[in-house]
């Protein structure tokens, strides 16, 4: 069933015709008493693969998280995140920010959508540092109790938050407690701490997410290490949580919460028929077929089906490499040819030598990707370093389709304009002008300037003389709306 249209969202329940629970009933009234989650995953938690998921055991799942000042600002944003239907329920829409206002703001156009808001407390991505969110806020408490408190007092659905913890354990039972204090309904402890992130990652503590739960009343889900179906009871029985929630082994494997392993191929052209219903960006696309296909795609004999799915655009060529894939390991999965382990290069960019992943499963089955421990990390990278700076090291050589030799850096560039065909080559791209503003002979002239001058002389001459330039859209109907809007702003008159 496709999606009612209306802003792409679809048949939204006015916020005021559900009552608002809290703690353990609006856990058990409103969401179900859930027990197996999908995480908020920037570009990967869409509705076509949140209804995957919910085919496949997920009893709970959250939207991807959404810049809540975007989110106000930006209509077709605020409409693609918005996009649901009836089936998508019980759903949390998470978003990030510093600013309760701004949050509040965002949070009362979705809440209609929902049946709760989360708030985003442990991204702890370089981007988020940027932004001023994520962990990056975990240690400013009162900035954090004044949101909670807010959105709880004046949202008519309650607010949820994600954290990750700190090295103290003290002080993460007590960052927990005071977002309890705040109006938190509900929490999900993931048990890394801010640092633990991409090659660094390591294991998550469950010990600590269980002295959280044993400190706080409201329902809880614990997060991290949940890579496979015996992780869920383990993770439960460990920390005495309400539920589990995953991210990284629900990509690789979206069937894991029902207990099966299914074919790689079998899941990714069931997703793509969910994509053909509920269209989503091709990005998004391609990330879930990489994650789905991971071991697949390392073999050194697929690296040409690896190349076509890097530049495919269309739902229809998207199913040629799945078809590839299926005709050519179909046969060692029936039993028709003998398939043994293949040694896999992997992160070729960096890494030369070959690994053997000794999967338990052939890897055409949905398995979760395990990442290197930290200290093996690490001394890979020390290796390559040493490599990097041995004289005798002979430096990989790149091509382009020609056979001519090229950089690093145009090899990169040649195969994202492969991606993305549509985009603007270098052979279509405009030279600069860099012709000078007669006026000031210092700034270059505006590309589309109707009178050949730099921005800020040409604005100068059309707020003086009142008139117009297109290229640098200073008209005279702008000025005269934000005179009306700005009375006590001295502007030149607008006749």
């Amino acid at each position: 069933m496709k999606p009612h249209i209306n802003d792409n969202i679809a048949f939204p329940i006015p916020a005021q015709q559900r009552p608002k629970l809290s703690g353990m009933e609006f856990y058990t009234k409103t969401l179900g008493a859930p027990k197996l989650v999908v995480a908020p995953m920037v570009d990967q938690s869409e509705l076509a693969w949140r209804l995957l998921c919910r085919r496949h055991g997920a009893q709970l799942c959250y939207t991807p998280m959404y810049h809540s000042n975007i989110f106000i600002q930006d209509i077709k944003y605020r409409q693609q995140a918005l996009q649901s239907c009836p089936e998508d329920r019980p759903l949390i829409i998470q978003f990030c920010g510093n600013d309760p206002d701004i949050i509040l703001e965002a949070a009362l156009l979705a809440q209609d959508h929902c049946d709760a808001i989360d708030i985003n407390l442990g991204c702890p991505q370089a981007i988020a540092k940027r932004g001023h969110y994520g962990s990056f806020l975990q240690d400013e408490w009162e900035l954090l109790h004044n949101i909670v408190s807010t959105l709880h007092t004046k949202l008519l659905v309650p607010v949820t938050c994600k954290i990750r913890v700190f090295d103290d354990v003290d002080k993460t039972i007590r960052y927990a407690k005071m977002l309890e204090s705040a109006g938190c309904a509900m929490l999900t402890v993931h048990g890394r701490t801010r640092e633990q992130k991409g090659p660094l990652t390591g294991l998550a503590d469950w010990n600590i997410i269980r002295i959280v739960r044993e400190n706080i009343s409201i329902p809880m889900f614990a997060n991290g290490n949940i890579l496979s179906m015996e992780d869920i009871d383990r993770c439960i029985e460990a920390t005495n949580a309400n539920g589990v929630m995953t991210a990284e082994g629900n990509l690789h494997n979206p069937c894991f919460f029902e207990r099966v392993v299914p074919l790689t191929w079998d899941v990714a052209s069931e997703y793509i028929d969910l994509v053909e219903q509920y269209p989503c960006p091709v990005s998004y696309i391609r990330g879930h077929l990489f994650k789905l296909f991971h071991h697949l795609m390392n073999l050194k004999t697929n690296s040409e089906i690896r190349e076509a799915l890097a530049v495919a655009n269309k739902p229809n060529e998207f199913r040629d490499v799945i078809k590839t894939l299926e005709d050519k390991f179909l046969p060692f999965h029936l039993g028709d040819k003998v398939y043994s382990d293949e040694p896999c290069s992997y992160d070729t960019e960096f890494r030369t030598e070959e690994i053997s992943f000794n999967l338990t499963l052939p890897p055409w089955l949905c398995q979760p990707y395990i990442r290197l421990e930290p200290n093996e990390h690490k001394r890979i990278q020390a290796e390559k370093f040493r490599k990097a700076i041995d004289p005798a090291t002979v430096k990989r050589e790149f091509f382009d389709s020609d056979g001519n030799k090229i950089s690093r850096k145009l090899s990169k560039k040649l195969k994202r304009l492969n991606r993305r065909p549509l985009q603007r080559t270098a052979t279509t791209k405009r030279d600069r002008n860099l012709e000078l503003c007669s006026i000031d002979l210092i700034n270059p002239v505006g590309l589309k300037c109707v009178f050949k001058l730099c921005k800020i002389c040409c604005r100068d001459k059309c707020y003086t003389e009142n008139i117009d330039c297109v290229g640098h859209k200073f008209l005279i109907e702008k000025r005269r709306a934000f005179k009306e809007n700005n009375s006590k702003t001295e502007l030149p008159n607008c006749a």
